[in-house]
């Protein structure tokens, strides 16, 4: 009888159990990993992963890097010993996880990066991902054309050292920073793309503040809830609140009032094109026509809430 492989994710490695079953030999292994599976985010970009790799032949190894470097690196390595045929990576720190990447282009294993690029290892035959500088920009002009007139604005940053916390920032100063005498952000801190340090800085800022201040822009979804309901606890009301990812929630509560918006990124068809790249590669050496693919990030308001990807899942 033929067997094949399943994963069991444990503390620093992911261990391969043996199940009976058949599983047809030429169905190439591949790793799919994504910084931590306590993300929403994240799941879904690993479902899609997951979902995109079997429908193109192969057999998805998940990787949950539980927003730990050492053990995502664990995870890619214990794959390269396994002999895997292809690794689609969410890196959780692009500089952490560059020595582990390096080990698997050395050992001529094609990997394709998403949402988070390794730009210092070479030889990695693709990255897609948003172009999170536009995102961030996207965010900025949008307060612009909400508040005409300039506005006050508490900014939560994300996980430093994530290449989507520092390009999304860098968008939103990009935009701003030119028109500094009308639009102040008198608030700035990490909260690590994590709802409740999102609502403990909210929390922390607006205690410190005299006057509320006008919007609230998170680089995610995650932190913007977690503002939502800082706010929502002080009583406050008419404070623009931003966000990114266009998680189900979030995009609930753009309709109903909660948010204001947040930034469509479109996570599934990122992964699924980056599968796209990696599978072509491993059937017959297909090299993509640019290694650098960027989709543009959309910003979701009421006008426009259908454009959202996982709108299908709101309840």
């Amino acid at each position: 009888m033929r067997r094949f492989f399943k994963t069991i994710a444990v503390a620093g490695s992911i261990a391969f159990a043996t199940t009976s079953g058949a599983m047809a030999q030429d169905k190439p292994e591949i790793l799919t990993s994504v910084p931590g599976l306590t993300f929403p985010f994240f799941v879904h970009m690993m479902n899609a992963m997951k979902a995109a790799v079997e429908e193109t032949g192969g057999t998805p190894i998940e990787s949950d890097g539980q927003v730990s470097s050492p053990k995502q690196t664990a995870d890619v390595e214990a794959a390269i010993a396994r002999g895997v045929k292809g690794i689609i990576i969410s890196p959780n720190e692009v500089d952490a996880m560059a020595p582990a990447l390096t080990q698997a282009v050395e050992a001529g294993i094609p990997v394709v990066t998403v949402d988070r690029r390794v730009a210092s290892v070479e030889g990695i035959l693709a990255h897609v991902g948003a172009d999170n500088v536009k995102g961030g920009e996207a965010q900025a002009n949008l307060i612009v054309s909400l508040f005409p007139d300039g506005a006050t604005i508490i900014n939560l940053q994300g996980q430093p050292g994530a290449s989507p916390a520092i390009d999304r920032n860098k968008g939103v100063h990009n935009v701003l920073d030119g028109m500094a005498d009308k639009y102040k952000i008198v608030f700035e801190q990490t909260a690590g793309f994590d709802r409740s340090k999102g609502l403990s800085v909210t929390e922390a800022a607006l205690a410190g503040m005299d006057t509320p201040p006008q919007v609230i822009v998170a680089a995610n979804d995650d932190m913007a809830l977690g503002a939502m309901e800082a706010v929502k606890a002080r009583g406050l009301s008419g404070i623009v609140i931003i966000g990114f990812d266009a998680l189900p929630e979030a995009l609930a509560q753009v309709r109903d009032g909660g948010l204001t918006a947040t930034i469509e990124q479109f996570p599934g068809q990122q992964s699924a094109t980056g599968v796209k790249i990696l599978m072509d590669f491993i059937k017959d050496g297909t090299k993509p026509a640019e290694q650098l693919v960027l989709l543009t990030p959309v910003a979701i308001t009421k006008e426009n809430l259908a454009m959202g990807e996982r709108m299908g899942e709101v309840k």
